[in-house]
């Protein structure tokens, strides 16, 4: 489920990355349209390009927050591969099937005898 959250706040800050870039290309096409008065014109980009910049605090703030959930998730990995023996992990389980190598896979193969009752 982390690695899918993960995914899903990547595409978010995509999303919000390229909204940016639109809004700073709004601005410059406010800029370029020699229709409009040049003072109008660049107040109008101004505004606009700072909401712009504003995103980009949010999306620094995210991909900050992203990277550190990232070497979260790779600190958990790392700390359970050193200090659990894979094997370990199976050896615990109560069922034989599961727990001891040698039996592995066999129970639809196995001759079945009478229930034993405990």
């Amino acid at each position: 489920m982390s690695l899918d959250k993960l995914a899903v706040e990547l595409e978010e800050t995509a999303r919000q990355t390229a909204e940016m870039i639109d809004k700073i290309n709004d601005s410059l096409g406010v800029l370029m349209n020699n229709k409009l008065d040049s003072d109008d014109a660049r107040s109008t980009a101004i505004q606009q390009m700072l909401v712009a910049l504003q995103a980009q605090d949010r999306i620094q703030q995210r991909s900050d927050n992203i990277a550190k959930a990232a070497r979260l998730m790779a600190k958990v990995i790392d700390d359970i591969s050193e200090n659990i023996d894979h094997k370990d992990i199976w050896s615990e389980l109560t069922l034989d099937e599961l727990r001891k190598p040698n039996l592995s896979g066999i129970a639809g193969r196995a001759k079945h005898d009478d229930i034993e009752l405990f």
